[in-house]
């Protein structure tokens, strides 16, 4: 990696812009804070500096510098970061050559590309014109074939398990992987539709018949190793940059879903592969876009899904919209019966999820009981109670008063007994925020200070290497080492440039995030950093005790026995 061209791009991007684009940031002193989107956050606890150009979290500890958010917000590698940021810089970075990093997982995702392209020239070819004109009957034309990279398995037993094999991939690893099983193919004369994880890397399959043979519809690829569906979305590597540019991200529950979408020109779309939402899914789901529309089936199963997961969100203070779809209809189906004309006055017409809730809520209602009419007005105002916004509520109390012809003041009596529970329950839990467990003992905090004023001070650079201190463990060692090599190669230290030059040494970033997300002081004076010496030499001098104390509980020599007692009791009056 050109490591000059990589720190100067990133001396040309304000991280704070960056991360500013993508969440809130609120200006306290010198930094900036937000909440962390790197875990389960509801209370800013990132700090973003603009002087130093890194972010750190001090909950979950979260790290690094722009490249290093790119790489975890965006799902990045590197090469997109660099090729992302040079690009909204004006520089140009196709030249760049960087390491791939090397991942146990690596023979099942070239596994699954060669997969990919064998379904994909099938289906270009004379055996997949029977295929392409299904397709072609379901309004998927050539663009949106190439678009979603579909293909097609043959009628074959093990044409793509024989083809593997004869490159060298072993049939453990394509029954683990989900393409054989019992070292046959899994997929047998269907249509093939490549599923993605979040960095766009195909993990699976599913596959889908065209003729009437009577197997089931389709057939997705077993959870492994590298596809897990509650961790991913489907379309989500090509719909961010469009649901950023809305700042809408449209939420469906199938594949086919998103690719009828896209035949119409909405891009800004992903799906869940399923009724459920998961834990992950709602991170990258809020990540994507404010605006949040749940455009699932209209059949039972999908209303009850669109009230299941509508609850998430307004759980983690999102009001989602959504989208009515008619019964039994999916997006797919609509659009194909109704055109996207009418598709997308559904979407211009989305209603807040408390609305679409009230909506069903009165479905079931029999209103010629006075009983049954009571508690959905109770319902009513214990949903509208979960708004924030005062002028919506009470437009909401007007309406079902005038409906029900009862008295304005009596709802909104209700609502503010209501509110004033809401108010008492939250007070009886007051916040205390967690305190991080330290366990760093004196000495550990005494190396990770050291390493932080050298990544601040020139001058204590030289004077660590005059020290010659030894670091107890290989990450520190390394460490030490990288930064005294880096400073000689380019004559300062930055600690946001630093950490680009660090990207690809594991065990030197762990070490580092764990020094960078600590509370050090920055500068110090000769007094100060020869006390600190002191501490390291002191915890050496322990070592060597310990060290020395087990050889001799081993030695049986009593002359040899006696010269190690000697070297421990020199050690502890410091005269050695």
């Amino acid at each position: 990696m050109n490591n000059d061209l990589a720190n100067t791009i990133r001396s040309k991007v304000d991280i704070v812009d960056i991360i500013g684009e993508r969440i809130p940031l609120v200006a306290k002193g010198k930094n900036f804070f937000c909440v962390c989107p790197f875990h389960d956050d509801t209370n800013p606890s990132m700090s973003v500096s603009r002087e130093k150009q890194m972010y750190t979290c001090f909950s979950c500890h979260a790290t690094g510098n722009v490249y290093t958010f790119l790489m975890n917000y965006e799902h990045m590698d590197f090469k997109q970061a660099l090729k992302y940021l040079g690009d909204r810089v004006g520089i140009n970075t196709g030249n760049i050559q960087i390491k791939k990093k090397t991942t146990k997982y690596d023979k099942l995702y070239e596994a699954y590309q060669f997969a990919l392209k064998y379904y994909q020239n099938n289906l270009n070819s004379n055996v997949g014109k029977t295929a392409k004109s299904y397709l072609k009957g379901r309004n998927i034309g050539e663009e949106t074939i190439k678009e979603f990279e579909i293909g097609l398995s043959l009628d074959s037993k093990d044409d793509l398990t024989k083809l593997l094999e004869s490159k060298s991939y072993d049939l453990v690893t394509l029954n683990k992987a989900g393409l054989s099983s019992d070292n046959h193919d899994i997929y047998n004369d269907r249509i093939m539709f490549p599923l993605y994880d979040i960095s766009g890397r195909v993990v699976g399959f599913s596959g889908r018949i065209y003729k009437d043979n009577g197997q089931n519809k389709y057939l997705n690829t077993k959870e492994t190793e590298i596809f897990k569906k509650g961790e991913m979305l489907y379309h989500y590597h090509i719909a961010k940059e469009e649901c950023r540019k809305k700042n809408t991200v449209i939420v469906m529950e199938g594949f086919m879903d998103v690719i009828r979408a896209s035949t119409i020109g909405i891009k800004n779309t992903v799906a869940l592969m399923g009724t459920a939402l998961t834990k992950d899914q709602m991170q990258l789901i809020k990540r994507l876009a404010s605006t949040i529309i749940l455009c699932l089936d209209g059949d039972d199963p999908g209303v009850h899904a669109t009230l299941s997961i509508g609850e998430e969100f307004q759980k983690e203070g999102i009001e989602a919209k959504v989208v009515m779809l008619p019964n039994p209809e999916d997006p797919d189906s609509f659009i194909l019966k109704n055109g996207a004309e009418r598709f997308n006055n559904l979407l211009d017409s989305a209603l807040n999820y408390t609305d679409f809730k009230m909506l069903k809520l009165k479905e079931k209602v029999d209103f010629r009981s006075d009983e049954e009419k009571a508690n959905y007005i109770n319902r009513v105002i214990e949903e509208t109670s979960k708004i924030d916004d005062e002028i919506r509520r009470e437009v909401i109390l007007k309406r079902l008063a005038k409906e029900f012809d009862i008295g304005y003041n009596t709802l909104e009596m209700r609502m503010n007994r209501l509110l004033k529970n809401k108010e008492e329950k939250q007070a009886e839990i007051p916040f205390t925020p967690k305190k991080a467990v330290d366990k760093k003992d004196k000495y550990r905090k005494a190396f990770e200070q050291i390493i932080y004023f050298m990544l601040n001070n020139d001058w204590i650079i030289t004077q660590v290497e005059k020290e010659r201190l030894i670091f107890p463990t290989e990450s520190m060692r390394a460490t030490c080492t990288e930064i005294i090599y880096y400073y000689k190669q380019y004559g300062v230290i930055n600690v946001a440039d630093f950490y680009t030059y660090v990207q690809d040494k594991e065990n030197i970033l762990e070490f580092l995030n764990s020094v960078l997300a600590g509370s050090y002081k920055e500068t110090t004076d000769m007094k100060e950093l020869l006390e600190y010496f002191r501490v390291i030499r002191e915890y050496s001098e322990k070592q060597e005790i310990k060290r020395l104390t087990n050889l001799m509980k081993k030695e049986v020599d009593p002359i040899e026995q006696a010269k190690i007692v000697e070297k421990i009791r020199k050690l502890r009056l410091g005269d050695n």
